[in-house]
């Protein structure tokens, strides 16, 4: 019988406070790995990292810092190889939602919502990569979204952000892999967050359109997206780089319209 998968390994995932990052971290933890956890917030961090470690004494660290400072990044990972050793994994989860009409979009809200879900996650990449270089190896996962591979209303600096996150993906796959470092993303559809429910609250959109509209008709959890995450650090997946795997119960695969699944649902349906 094999132990945990990512035994002894040093992962660093940011915005791991809360949401998908949280259960990626949580799950990393329990797969035998060492933990840096991310947020800006001191507070939130303290929080975080005072739960984990009653779970898991000795393998998690905190540090508060803003991803969107290339100084900030290079704090994380300088805190996590001071403490750990080094850097196996590296998650790229923290991100910012941005939902205004494009007319209207300012240039410090379009700056910002980039800064933190593109440009950050070069910086931490870059500066986790010298130490992967280092142990010969290493996994880098960016968490994108569907809206990484197509344009929604409202989203201009978000989709762009997001599109650009996997043309980061696919250019560090290549450009990295004689070091053995692999370079993945994972591309959530429409997941139960704190996120979620504050862009559904602005009025852009319901349950109901979501539902409606996703395959196998419900939202995702975040512990769906943590699964994936696990197997993309883990040596399981040792042949898999340069790769944008959605997590979105269908979405991006179904191209008709509402009316139409509501159709194939009711043809399920015992009479």
């Amino acid at each position: 019988m094999t132990g945990p998968s990512l035994e002894g390994r040093v992962a660093i995932v940011t915005g791991s406070t809360k949401g998908i990052g949280f259960h990626i971290a949580q799950r990393f933890l329990e797969e035998g790995a060492r933990v840096v956890i991310n947020s800006r917030s001191v507070e939130d961090v303290r929080r975080t990292s005072k739960s984990l470690l009653r779970e898991v004494p000795k393998s998690v660290l905190g540090v508060a810092a803003d991803v969107g400072s290339v100084t900030d990044c290079r704090k994380i990972v300088e805190a996590a190889a001071s403490a750990f050793g080094g850097v196996d994994i590296l998650v790229n989860n923290a991100g910012v939602s941005m939902v205004a009409p494009s007319l209207d979009l300012s240039p410090e809200d379009w700056e910002r919502t980039l800064r933190i879900d593109l440009s950050g996650a070069f910086y931490m990449s870059q500066a986790c990569a010298r130490y992967m270089i280092a142990k010969e190896g290493g996994s880098i996962i960016n968490v994108s979204s569907i809206l990484g591979e197509g344009g929604l209303p409202k989203r201009a600096a978000y989709c762009a952000a997001k599109h650009g996150l996997i043309g980061l993906t696919r250019t560090l796959a290549t450009e990295w892999a004689h070091w053995g470092i692999r370079v993945n993303a994972i591309s959530p559809g429409y997941i139960r967050t704190a996120m979620d429910v504050r862009d559904g609250a602005t009025g852009d959109y319901t349950e109901f359109d979501i539902l409606g509209r996703t395959p196998l008709g419900r939202y995702g959890l975040p512990e769906e997206v943590a699964d994936l995450a696990v197997f993309l650090a883990g040596a399981t997946s040792s042949y898999i780089s340069g790769a944008d795997i959605p997590v979105d119960g269908g979405w991006t695969a179904y191209t008709g319209w509402d009316r139409l699944i509501g159709q194939l649902r009711e043809a399920r349906r015992p009479s």
